[in-house]
């Protein structure tokens, strides 16, 4: 489930948690021990707007299978959550999940497939890239064909990942659009099926 869809059943449900009452936008609470028995010094109340407290409900939320996003999303989602350990932890797990993959390093001749999932209405489409020999004992990663339907589309949809003379030419599509939409293929056998179950 994606983000903004949970944050909107979140908000509907605590705007309107009971059908007999009218929607609420604020919530105000209390801690139940000092409602049953009050003294003096009890803490005082705490109210919150609805929509914020919706948005602190969500952002705590993991709503995505981690083996079904980027190391830069896992990232993003524990920098959303104000989780510096979090967040460095997705980052260096994503470097170690790639650097200890039994077919790394990228060599000459490799190709590389990344599958894009259908969004608004962009249909789904994949890209496929060649690694090559490059300068200095560099590669590089020359896009070879797309699937994308509309030849007009696909002027800035296309290609972004291709790189010259990169000591790592994977990293930054590793990393970006994930492991789990890469097939990687050497020697005319698949060496990662980041799709497959």
């Amino acid at each position: 489930m994606r983000r903004t869809e949970a944050l909107k059943i979140i908000t509907k449900v605590l705007r309107q948690p009971v059908d007999d009452v009218p929607p609420a936008d604020l919530i105000y609470g209390r801690a139940l021990a000092h409602i049953d028995s009050p003294t003096p010094n009890a803490p005082q109340p705490w109210a919150v707007q609805v929509d914020v407290l919706a948005l602190k409900i969500a952002a705590q939320l993991p709503l995505a299978d981690d083996s079904e996003q980027s190391p830069l999303a896992r990232a993003e989602d524990a920098k959303r959550r104000r989780d510096l350990g979090g967040e460095i932890a997705a980052l260096q797990q994503g470097h170690t999940d790639l650097t200890s993959a039994p077919w790394y390093p990228a060599q000459p001749g490799d190709l590389v497939h990344v599958h894009y999932e259908a969004g608004g209405e962009m249909a789904a489409f994949g890209e496929t890239y060649l690694i090559a020999a490059g300068a200095h004992g560099f590669l590089t990663m020359q896009l070879l064909c797309h699937t994308l339907p509309d030849p007009e589309e696909a002027g800035g949809m296309v290609g972004c990942y291709a790189v010259d003379d990169d000591p790592d030419p994977l990293m930054e599509l590793w990393f970006e659009a994930g492991p789990h939409r890469l097939t990687i293929v050497r020697d005319g056998r698949p060496v990662h099926l980041g799709g497959a179950r």
